[in-house]
């Protein structure tokens, strides 16, 4: 997913997002535990993309705060 796509998403929907990314990221991890992972580099995409969803997530929190 695109980081523009990420910006254009409500706070509900990144932290929807969030929550199955972490979710499917745990289940990668069980499965290189056991050995049935078939593509490795999909952990390193998965890290990256919920990195990118809680950097908007954050931003939109700072934003907040000082408005206050």
């Amino acid at each position: 997913m695109k980081f523009k796509e990420i910006l254009e998403m409500s706070t509900d929907e990144l932290l929807t997002k969030k929550r199955d990314l972490r979710q499917e990221s745990l289940h990668l991890r069980l499965q290189q535990q056991s050995g049935q992972l078939e593509q490795p580099s999909r952990l390193r995409l998965l890290r990256r993309e919920v990195a990118r969803v809680e950097t908007v997530l954050t931003e939109r929190n700072n934003k907040t705060a000082v408005k206050k």
